[in-house]
């Protein structure tokens, strides 16, 4: 089975936690409109990448529900993000936000609901019980007030802060726990996991400095959300503090040590097909520029 099916069916799997009778019709009508269609799924499948990369092929369905639960997070975020005391957004992913379609009280309900929802899947999941409570404080690092994404959406109410600081805590903690999760999953040792979360840490910046480029260069009908929000709102962003030439060469810094800091695996191909298609979709459609490359060498030629 494909992928990205293993995470569609988990995330349904636990979306069923939240539709009995104990749930208010409306609340599971918005934490369903907040998951289902989603986005590109990035962190997930990120996940299963690093744990295919690091050779687990058993407990499938557990390794796809540790996926869910880091999306579902991400999913939780994006709704808090979204409401009149942060962005005020009234378009996500193409749709209306939660919080337009089904008013503040319940958007920040739902969010709520999803981030529980992550933590309640992850102690249901088919997994070694050694394993779950290192599961637990890996997603938690990453949404967390100490430098998870909590810490981020916080950083935007002080008078200043660093550009790469923002960064880290904003984007790259849930890459950097989606990566550690994969190499949990797979049995692997303190250091390794360490090392790949390096890796998804190094991809997560390079995602959000993707982002402020197309915040600044493209469209809401492209991007599917508002735009110019870092600018109408006073946040870092790294075209204002690069300038646009720089944010380029930042992302494709960032790519590039995202490679380099690549732990050996059994199968690095895996993550290695991930990141090409990652890469690609990085750049925003205002700027005509190549694939990423590392130490010079297109990604594809890293395989060997």
């Amino acid at each position: 089975m494909h992928s990205s099916e293993q995470i569609e069916m988990a995330l349904k799997r636990a979306l069923r936690h939240c539709e009995s009778p104990a749930t208010p019709p409306g609340l599971r009508a918005a934490i369903r409109h907040a998951v289902f269609p989603g986005g590109a799924r990035l962190r997930p499948h990120l996940c299963l990448s690093v744990a295919a990369a690091c050779g687990a092929d058993t407990q499938l369905d557990a390794q796809a529900d540790v996926a869910a639960a880091i999306e579902l997070m991400h999913c939780g975020s994006l709704v808090h993000d979204d409401l009149p005391c942060f962005d005020d957004a009234a378009v996500r992913r193409g749709r209306p936000s939660v919080h337009s379609a089904f008013g503040e009280e319940l958007a920040v309900l739902t969010g709520d609901a999803l981030i529980v929802l992550a933590f309640e899947v992850i102690a249901g999941a088919r997994l070694s019980p050694v394993l779950v409570p290192r599961l637990v404080r890996c997603i938690a690092r990453g949404v967390g007030a100490g430098g998870g994404l909590v810490a981020g959406q916080a950083w935007e109410s002080e008078q200043s802060v660093g550009l790469r600081t923002y960064h880290k805590a904003k984007t790259g903690a849930l890459f950097e726990a989606g990566a550690r999760a994969g190499a949990l999953v797979s049995g692997a040792g303190a250091s390794l996991t360490e090392s790949w979360g390096k890796f998804g840490a190094r991809l997560g910046e390079a995602y959000q400095v993707a982002d402020d480029l197309r915040d600044t260069l493209d469209d809401e009908t492209s991007l599917g959300k508002p735009v110019g929000q870092d600018m109408a709102h006073d946040r870092p962003n790294a075209c204002l503090t690069l300038g646009i030439d720089g944010a380029l060469e930042r992302l494709r810094a960032l790519l590039d040590q995202a490679i380099e800091s690549m732990p050996s695996c059994a199968r690095p191909e895996q993550v290695i097909d991930w990141v090409e298609g990652f890469g690609a979709r990085l750049y925003p459609r205002a700027v005509r520029v190549h694939g990423p490359s590392a130490n010079g060498k297109p990604i594809a030629d890293l395989r060997a």
